[in-house]
């Protein structure tokens, strides 16, 4: 037998495989046409047994296994084109010609998405929750910390205490003299514009204040700062009294569930009287503890520094009395006071601790937001390793600003920070697209555009600001301006300077940009003036609410008021050949004047109206022809006058429509 009949035999794919086994064995033949020993042959058929060559090639090849892809909550259009290793434009595409309109941020039905998956050879997963990492050993995860805290491992802590009150009425100057620096004389307009966090230490024991503004647009974060609090000081200045905005603050103090005292500030006024604020306070049911009441009430003056001492006497005594205590042994949690970009710093936030201490290193979560904690910066400006309950500190290492008032916690490790934070942003974003908007469709893209002109009138505005919570104070006070002629849409917000994207995108938006506390870039004037966007900076807030209220007025049509001034009846008509017809008039009752409209009666018909080309009184022209008078006067457009003529003179007033 040769070579290629035992290959054949056996069902090898080629002679080779005979060759080189006969060559191992130091036997070598010429080509697959050489004849075969039978040894040779049987030990060929031992290598190769029979028909099992044959049989593995006789097997058909398995077809490629379908792609899987996993999906975790709503299906985006952006996601799913990556997942499927296409470009978003050509899903987009695909979806049109499935008569199927969606933009690259919008969300699609299941159903058809696994119609795309299919056409791209694909199997659709959808899992509706996250899927939980699995640890690699038991000892890998660490174990939670209890909620609750042992009797013994809690220590007394500093009290937080918070100046609230009308603006004004001197929270900040109170709080100046307590820490002997000089705040208000910096603030625009006398006024606190940010929540701060200062301690101040008296006979070794320690007093954290929160300093929220008095103005009505901080509401909430005056709320927010009631609620971070232990006790809560009601500033009455003792030449007012109670205003609204101090009954306000009492309403969020007891809101809150904190302890209430109030400083009756200024009594070293002239016009001060403790005695009547006293009273008010008995009808808020805030009796003095003097008058047998229960709220402590210390009459103070930021100026003199008189009951300073004796106020931060009391404060320390309620904190006795409400036994302020928390563990400091564990891992710290708290709230985010104040949170801005700064320029090398990056993200920052100043946190207070309630409990817990918080060092440098920790993992932190901060809503959707985490980071590593790289620096502690006490409120003297001094870095420090670690944060104990209620210490106020500024803190660096977050991935973004958050907003105030958010709760931060520290974590066990960065892993476990981390997948919190996506897990936070992923809910956050599902809600944001939990409702589906509705899908473009040709019909909308045929609707006349007269169908649209009855839409409210707008304005556009991009709004930036120096920190988080005066953005959000404006954006709420903005949102109080209600009107149902003129539509506010506040296209952007940010943190920070404003930069020559906010001036493109304002450009393309028809918006005018507001700033507050903030500047420009470098180069964004120039782009403004190109661009043809208006920029305007305030450090007042006053004056940003006013200038956009007033441009929301200037939007409205003004209304047209027509003021019928007096009366002429024509005597005679001249011919001048280069000038045309002039009438000769006597004014029968008011009075005309050279700036005036008129309208020309003919038997109670009017025949013509236009303006007052002249008037004159014996070759002189006269700005104003009083009853009684004669003189002589030519209209734009028209001399077909006749004699008994009427000339009925009348000025337009334009006054601006009200919100």
């Amino acid at each position: 037998m040769r070579v290629h009949e035992l290959a054949r035999e056996l069902g090898l794919r080629s002679s080779k495989d005979v060759l080189d086994k006969l060559l191992e064995h130091g036997m070598q033949l010429k080509n697959h046409m050489s004849p075969l020993t039978e040894e040779q042959e049987a030990l060929v058929r031992q290598a190769f047994p029979s028909g099992s060559a044959a049989q593995a090639a006789s097997q058909p090849v398995a077809a490629p296994e379908k792609k899987t892809v996993l999906v975790r909550g709503p299906i985006i259009v952006k996601e799913f084109a990556e997942q499927l290793g296409l470009k978003p434009n050509q899903l987009i595409a695909e979806m049109m010609m499935m008569n199927i309109f969606a933009s690259i941020n919008e969300r699609i039905d299941l159903k058809i998405a696994q119609q795309l998956a299919e056409k791209h050879g694909a199997h659709l997963e959808h899992e509706k929750k996250q899927i939980e990492r699995k640890p690699v050993t038991k000892a890998a995860e660490p174990a939670a910390e209890p909620t609750e805290d042992r009797v013994e491992e809690l220590a007394t802590r500093p009290p937080i205490v918070t100046f609230m009150g009308h603006v004004d009425h001197g929270k900040t100057s109170l709080l100046d003299k307590i820490r002997n620096a000089k705040v208000a004389a910096s603030e625009d307009g006398g006024i606190t514009q940010h929540i701060g966090a200062y301690t101040v230490t008296l006979n070794d024991r320690q007093i954290t204040f929160l300093d929220t503004p008095g103005h009505a647009a901080f509401t909430q974060m005056r709320a927010r700062g009631a609620n971070m609090t232990d006790i809560a000081i009601i500033v009455i200045a003792a030449d007012d009294g109670i205003m609204p905005q101090t009954r306000e603050a009492i309403q969020h103090a007891r809101a809150a569930k904190v302890a209430i005292m109030v400083a009756i500030n200024k009594t070293d006024l002239r016009g001060a009287n403790v005695d009547r604020v006293k009273q008010q306070l008995q009808k808020e049911e805030l009796a003095p503890e003097d008058w047998g009441g229960t709220t402590i009430c210390c009459p103070v003056s930021a100026v003199t520094g008189a009951g300073i001492d004796h106020l931060l006497e009391m404060i320390l005594l309620q904190a006795d009395m409400l036994e302020l205590k928390s563990n400091p042994t564990r891992r710290a949690q708290g709230y985010v006071i104040e949170a801005r970009l700064e320029p090398g710093m990056g993200p920052t936030a100043n946190i207070l601790v309630k409990r817990g201490t918080l060092k440098v290193g920790d993992a932190i979560t901060c809503g959707p937001y985490w980071g590593r904690v790289k620096a502690l910066i006490s409120d003297k400006g001094i870095k420090v390793r670690t944060a104990t309950p209620s210490m106020a500190v500024k803190v660096l290492g977050l991935t973004a600003v958050p907003e105030p008032g958010m709760e931060f916690q520290v974590q066990a490790n960065d892993r476990v920070a981390r997948d919190m934070s996506e897990k936070a942003c992923a809910e956050k974003r599902e809600q944001e697209i939990a409702v589906a908007p509705k899908r473009l469709t040709l019909d909308d893209l045929m609707r006349p555009a007269a169908a649209q002109a009855k839409d409210a009138r707008k304005l556009r505005i991009i709004l930036k600001a120096d920190v988080q919570g005066s953005l959000e104070a404006i954006q709420n006070a903005l949102a109080g301006i209600k009107s149902d002629k003129v539509q506010l849409d506040i296209l952007l917000t940010g943190v920070g300077n404003v930069s020559s994207n906010d001036v493109l995108l304002a450009r393309a938006s028809e918006a005018i940009i507001v700033g507050f506390h903030v500047s420009k870039d470098d180069g964004v004037n120039a782009v403004a003036k190109r661009e043809g966007v208006e920029i305007r900076l305030y450090s007042i807030i006053y004056e940003l609410l006013d200038e956009v209220r007033n441009a929301m007025v200037g939007l409205l049509e003004p209304v047209v008021k027509q003021t019928v001034v007096g009366h002429a009846e024509v005597l005679q008509v001249f011919e001048i050949s280069k000038k045309g017809k002039i009438a000769g008039c006597r004014c029968t009752d008011g009075r005309i004047t050279s700036r005036s409209r008129a309208r020309i009666k003919r038997k109670g018909e009017v025949l013509f109206e236009g303006a007052l080309n002249s008037l004159k009184r014996f070759q002189n022209d006269a700005a104003e022809v009083r009853e009684g008078q004669e003189c002589g006067l030519r209209l734009d457009h028209f001399s077909d006058f006749q004699v008994g003529d009427v000339i009925e003179c009348f000025e337009i007033e334009k006054i601006a429509q009200q919100l």
